[in-house]
């Protein structure tokens, strides 16, 4: 850690987040991996569907950004998904290629004709899904995933064990459950899996650290949803606790609210903790785009990390902040350099909220000579013009209409 890992060339964070009081029980592991859902999981969200020449390009791109573990759909879900998963299995991408499974025999050989590296393995782990959501006895769960770890580690898969619902349950008994199976099949690995985001931050440290007590050498895996917008937060207290690998989607696609956006992720354990995820930051926007493209899914224009206005400045006291500072200090009126993440600089647009240095400088940038007197009153009628057209002013717009202003002294809002 450098002696002020808040503040560097790229970014200034707050010093507070490496106070030794704040730092002192961190157990972040020393490598942490992303483990993409995005071809499986994120496809779940309501309306989205994604083909096959989809998948491959988010899978080359993902591969391009970093990404060391891609879990490239469930084979049985249908020929096209199945082909995706053997293909690429078969090229040398760079990540591991895992996919998904039910605990059953068949969904695992499916995974096994496919030539993936490893394959997470679903079983609902809550007795009231069990009961209610499958309508299953507790035996054949606890058989069926006995079963099929053990055959999956047979035919030299990685096994990742997945818990559905695991944070609703009670907690010795999902445990237990979790220890037969992985004493009489087989685990190399445990998702902590937050099945409806409903975990607490507090909550989140007692439950790794239970989790960690019983299984202290099996690596753990986050994977958290964001139906209250904690999944972010959760994924860092976790891995903060040892959790070794993240498996999150781009732009946080997925079943309801989603499940953890990436490049948040990645951008705030960089920039708050000084840990790097091995992820090409500078891809981050580019790959949101590309995903963005082929879901169809909306982003909002001020999304964290990749939004396309994050760093357009209307706002007059920042506009100033940001003109005094230029390139050199950049980071003192942004949190991080927008290059970082595939963004253009920072610039001061034209709108309603302008203050005069807006307008000056877009004045200067048109080559119009002005008076202060005749920047003031084009901030006023640009101030008028917003309120009417509720958005921001082009740069051909606004040469016309100050122009317009300086010449005849008046102006149209229409």
């Amino acid at each position: 850690m450098t002696d002020t890992p808040w503040l560097n060339e790229n970014w200034h964070t707050s010093p507070w987040n490496f106070e030794p009081e704040v730092t002192k029980d961190w157990k972040f592991p020393k490598k942490v991996i992303i483990h993409d859902v995005t071809l499986r999981d994120g496809e779940q969200q309501a309306g989205l569907a994604f083909d096959y020449n989809d998948k491959i390009r988010i899978a080359e791109a993902l591969a391009e950004a970093g990404v060391q573990r891609i879990e490239a759909g469930m084979p049985v879900v249908s020929k096209d998904d199945a082909k995706v998963v053997y293909d690429l299995a078969k090229r040398n991408l760079g990540p591991k290629i895992y996919s998904f499974a039910r605990c059953m025999v068949d969904d695992v050989k499916r995974a096994v004709d496919a030539g993936v590296q490893g394959v997470v393995m679903e079983v609902p782990a809550s007795k009231h899904l069990i009961e209610k959501g499958y309508r299953w006895e507790l035996e054949r769960a606890i058989d069926l995933s006995i079963q099929s770890t053990k055959y999956a580690h047979e035919q030299g898969l990685e096994v990742v064990f997945f818990p559905i619902d695991f944070t609703r349950s009670e907690l010795k008994w999902v445990i237990d459950l979790i220890e037969k199976v992985a004493t009489e099949g087989h685990m190399d690995g445990l998702a902590l899996v937050d099945t409806m985001g409903v975990t607490s931050v507090h909550a989140m440290p007692f439950f790794v650290r239970a989790v960690r007590a019983r299984f202290p050498n099996t690596p753990l895996e986050a994977h958290f949803h964001m139906d209250f917008g904690l999944g972010v937060a959760n994924t860092i207290m976790a891995v903060a606790e040892g959790v070794e690998v993240i498996q999150s989607t781009v732009l946080g696609l997925g079943e309801r609210a989603g499940n953890v956006p990436m490049e948040e992720t990645v951008m705030a354990l960089l920039t708050l903790y000084n840990v790097d995820c091995g992820i090409k930051t500078q891809n981050l926007k580019s790959l949101a785009d590309l995903v963005q493209k082929v879901s169809g899914a909306i982003v909002p224009r001020n999304r964290p990390i990749v939004g396309d206005d994050l760093f357009k400045i209307e706002s007059g006291i920042i506009a100033t902040w940001l003109l005094n500072c230029g390139e050199k200090d950049l980071t003192t009126c942004v949190p991080f350099r927008p290059s970082m993440v595939g963004l253009p600089s920072p610039v001061a647009v034209v709108g309603k909220g302008s203050g005069i240095d807006n307008i000056k400088d877009w004045l200067g940038k048109a080559q119009i000579r002005f008076t202060d007197e005749q920047a003031m009153e084009i901030l006023m009628a640009v101030k008028d013009w917003g309120l009417v057209h509720k958005r921001l002013m082009n740069a051909d717009e606004f040469k016309k209409f100050a122009e317009n202003i300086i010449t005849t002294g008046v102006h149209a809002n229409k």
